[in-house]
């Protein structure tokens, strides 16, 4: 139980780009319910799996929570946490069924984003050029395809070679409800990838029929939490002074996008977001441009 556990928050860093502080709740509530299923489990002298649970321990675990007095707010908190959680488990392929489906939450507030700046970026994606180490090409290569297409830390890790059009300078990836899309690569992020391909890939690659784009030393797909991990080390490397995830890249890629004058809807297709909704949130982020525009051209504001 605890292995799906560590999975599903795993995927909440590294691609959700939840903060240390929401994990480590998320982590309490999900202990919490597992030893809930495991004392029920003993009461009929069961195993407790995952799978097991159903809607109607859904309502009995509400029932608990309730009766411990819990706040409003902690109670939303934990409902949202178990829901996303068998959300995590159902679009895995791990459960059939979400047994939370239907049940009503209040929704937990979240916070803004939090990108790096123009500069910082920079110099992350400087630092794979300082290693000597073979696997640093594929590394400047990753990264420079994440801050070039702002695509999440899972699409990214599941491309495959055809899905790489470096002469035409685009690359097709699916998203959420395997939704496909195409977006450009610019032409620095296409030569890193070129050069991965032609010097480091080969020495990687040891089953001739593997298609993953990005292999670890044992020559198969990376994983999400590989990227991360080698992306944290880079950012240590980087001096940024703050945690960055994958999500973060994809973050930053917008608000950049947007503050360099792209509009609302080209940057909505690039991230593959199904509601325009979505990305207007990166709009509080790049309020200090349009200030300095609106000074700069305001008659009265001169």
């Amino acid at each position: 139980m605890k292995e799906a556990v560590d999975n599903f928050l795993d995927y909440l860093a590294v691609e959700k780009g939840f903060s240390t502080n929401t994990i480590v709740a998320y982590r309490n509530d999900l202990h919490q319910l597992a030893s809930f299923i495991e004392e029920e489990a003993a009461k009929r002298g069961t195993i407790p799996p995952w799978v097991a649970f159903d809607r109607q321990a859904m309502m009995s675990y509400l029932l608990e929570l309730k009766g411990r007095g819990y706040a409003t707010a902690t109670v939303a908190r934990k409902v949202a946490a178990v829901k996303s959680f068998f959300g995590f488990m159902v679009a895995e392929g791990m459960m059939k069924e979400n047994p939370t489906e239907g049940v009503a939450s209040s929704k937990v507030g979240k916070s803004l984003p939090k990108p790096i700046s123009i500069a910082q970026v920079h110099r992350l994606l400087e630092q794979p050029t300082k290693s000597a180490a073979h696997e640093a090409k594929r590394d400047k290569a990753m990264l420079e395809l994440l801050y070039a297409t702002g695509m999440r830390a899972s699409e990214l890790v599941s491309l495959n070679l055809a899905d790489l059009d470096t002469d035409g300078g685009y690359v097709r990836c699916f998203g959420k409800g395997h939704k496909e899309r195409l977006i450009p690569v610019h032409a620095r992020a296409v030569q890193a990838v070129k050069d991965y391909l032609s010097e480091v890939r080969p020495r990687l690659v040891r089953d001739g029929d593997e298609k993953a784009v990005f292999l670890n030393r044992r020559g198969e797909r990376l994983t999400r939490q590989g990227l991360w991990q080698i992306l944290k080390g880079y950012a240590k490397a980087a001096e940024l002074g703050k945690e960055i995830t994958p999500h973060t890249l994809r973050h930053s890629f917008a608000t950049h996008m947007l503050g360099g004058g792209a509009d609302l809807r080209s940057v909505q297709e690039l991230l593959g977001h199904a509601n325009i909704s979505t990305t207007q949130v990166y709009t509080h982020l790049t309020t200090e441009h349009v200030r300095r525009a609106y000074e700069k051209s305001h008659p009265r504001a001169k």
